[in-house]
Formats: structure tokens, sequence, C-alpha cells
């Protein structure tokens, strides 16, 4: 038995709740999928200090309304925004309890550790922070949520095996991605004995409109069964997982997922061919071929985030959503404190180091130009 094994499958993240036309998260709404979620037999909510609203909306949707052993409540603590003391970042949680209207957490994480917003964490040693509040009783179990590579999780479960899961993006599309890293990832927390708690099953919602080659090999196999459904169940049927959370913002969305998660089935080894037929399938998609070794972003003299902007465009090629491929770029190049493609001078630096051969300059004045970078 392990932590978490009881928990039905599906957990609700509260990241995209449901917003009134004039703006706001729409409460009443939240109220009707929470009732309805509980009532189906699913018992865990995920929020966070981070996300705006989500917080205040599960007290009311949530704490005011039913019995607190009757579900579970994780949120998280992101020691790397704007906290210069331990007394800062330890009000976060201060805060949580507060806004939540809760006396305990379920489940407390660390919030997306990973690169330098690891060292925030240690610096401020909230690693023997969350375990002072576990033994008060305030936090009942204590884990983090990870974006880096396997090798980084490798080390901080190693230095942190007090620590009693990690909470993971895995979907199918990026099972086997050079940057994402879902497979390894997985095989590095379960090789630690850490049951996970996937996120993205759905990569933000783009795997329930996934490319059309994606989709016609879906209905072949099921013509009633949504895109999202074979998302969730692939996430779900991996072994050693707590629940898989889906950031539904909508009835519909809701319905679906309990449809195909309330008596939860694991995959037929049809299925599992379907879904091995839909990676392939999104392989054979013609994308720019950057593993991430980012060998290039080593001798470029403009320290441009290269593979991240490669990484923002196949994401525009594969699901055609240019706000996302935006915000990708957003992320991955400016938030992790490197230029945007528009600041590259055209040396060539990079082609001469990459291992794939690709086109660098030429790649990059596609993105300024797509992208609207400046």
């Amino acid at each position: 038995m392990y932590l978490g094994e009881n928990i039905k499958k599906l957990g609700f993240g509260l990241m995209r709740l449901p917003q009134k036309e004039g703006g706001g998260i729409d409460i009443e709404q939240v109220k009707l999928m929470v009732s309805r979620l509980l009532e189906a037999g699913f018992t865990y909510f995920d929020t966070a200090w981070a996300y705006a609203g989500s917080e205040e909306a599960i007290n009311e949707a949530l704490i005011k309304r039913y019995p607190r052993e009757s579900f579970q409540l994780a949120t998280k603590n992101a020691a790397w925004i704007n906290c210069k003391t331990r007394l800062e970042a330890a009000e976060q949680l201060n805060v949580s309890l507060e806004r939540t209207g809760t006396g305990y957490f379920d489940f407390y994480l660390l919030h997306n550790l990973g690169e330098s917003r690891t060292a925030a964490f240690d610096r401020l040693d909230m690693w023997s922070f969350v375990q002072e509040k576990k033994k008060e009783g305030v936090l009942k179990h204590v884990g983090f949520s990870f974006h880096s590579t396997a090798e980084e999780l490798d080390a901080i479960l190693t230095a942190h095996p007090e620590m009693e899961f990690v909470q993971l993006q895995i979907n199918y599309a990026d099972w086997d991605s050079p940057s994402i890293q879902s497979r390894a990832c997985y095989e590095t927390a379960r090789r630690h004995g850490k049951p996970v708690i996937i996120m993205e099953p759905v990569k933000g919602g783009m795997l329930a409109t996934p490319p059309q080659p994606v989709m016609d090999i879906f209905k072949k196999a099921d013509s009633k069964a949504s895109a999202a459904s074979w998302a969730i169940r692939y996430a779900a049927d991996l072994e050693g997982v707590i629940t898989v959370l889906s950031g539904m913002s909508n009835m519909e969305q809701m319905e679906d997922n309990i449809s195909f998660m309330k008596d939860f089935v694991s995959l037929t080894a049809g299925e599992r061919q379907v879904i091995a037929k839909a990676q392939e399938a999104m392989k054979n998609i013609p994308l720019i071929p950057c593993t991430a070794c980012n060998y290039c972003a080593k001798v470029c003299p403009k320290n441009i985030g290269i593979s991240g902007t490669f990484t923002a465009m196949n994401y525009l090629t594969l699901y055609d959503n240019i706000s996302s491929a935006k915000h990708q770029e957003e992320w991955l190049v400016g938030g992790h404190g490197m230029n945007n493609a528009a600041k590259c001078i055209k040396c060539g630096k990079c082609e001469q180091v990459c291992p794939q051969h690709i086109a660098i300059r030429s790649e990059l004045s596609k993105a300024v130009k797509t992208l609207g970078l400046n």
C-alpha cells in the first residue's frame, strides 16, 4: 500500500476555474462542479498560494459546505516568488490557511522546483520548515511539484528522502520529450519509491484537440471517446499514481472526465497500441529536431533562449495555438532569464556546435516573425 493509493484517480486542479463574463471566478459554478465531483466519489482538490482567487474560491465552494474529513486538499508554497527571508516564505502557509479557512492541508507541496527555483527552498531551508509544520499537524503529507530534468530530480530526492511524493507533468505527448522528460522523471521518482501526482495530463488542454493525424487514430479506435479521455486514462494507468489532476473549467469537461474515470478501467493491450500509434504520429509531424542539449546556449554571445524558442515553435506546429506558443516562449526564454530570438546577431557560433545540424539562425528568424518578437 502506497500513500494515496485509495484516492480515486481524478483530482480537481483549481488553476483554471470558470470565469464570470465580467471577470473573476464564477463561485456558483465552482460550487456546482465541486458538488458533482464529490457526488461521483472524487475527493482530491489541488490549489496553490500563487493561483489568483483559487484558495478563496475553494473555501466558499468546498470548505464551508462539506465535512473536512470527506476530501483531501492540497496547496503549494512558492518561496522563489519575492521571498527574501524564511519568515516571508513561511507566511505563504499562513495566508493559504486563512484564505481556505481550513485547519490543515492533507498534501502540501513546495511549488515548481527545478533550475534556479530550487535554490530558494534551499537558501530559506523550507525543507525543515515543512517537516516542522508536519509535526504540528498543520500539514499531513509533504512533497513537491517539479519542472526540470530527471538528473536534477534524482539529486533532490537523494538529498531529501523525507519528501513523501512528487508532482510531475506527465502525458503521452511529453513521455519521451527531451525538454519535459516525463518518462525519465516518472521513472526517477518511482526508483526512489515515491508515489506520483500527475499534472498536465492533457497538456493545458492541448491534447483535448490534438493534431488531426492523432485525432483520426483515436476516432478510428473509438468514435465516442473524447481525445481527453485517452490522455487522462494513459496517465492514470501508470503504477504508483496518487491521482491525476485535471484543470476542469466547465461542467461539460467534468462530466466527460467523470464518465470514464468514475469506474476506472486500465488500458487494454489494444488501447495501448492505439496510444503508441498516436505517439508515433506526433513524432512524424515535421518539427525542429532540437533535443534541448543546450550546447548552443553555451556559446551564444547574446544569451538567447534557443531551445526554448524551438520548443515554442514546435508547440505551434503541433497544436496550432499561437497564444499558447507565445506563452511557452515567454516562460521558457524570458522566464528563464534569457533573451529572445530578436536579439540574434547571426554570428553562427550556435550552428557550429549543434549535434542535430539545425539551421538555427534561419529558424530563429522564422520565430521572430511568427511570434512577433522584438
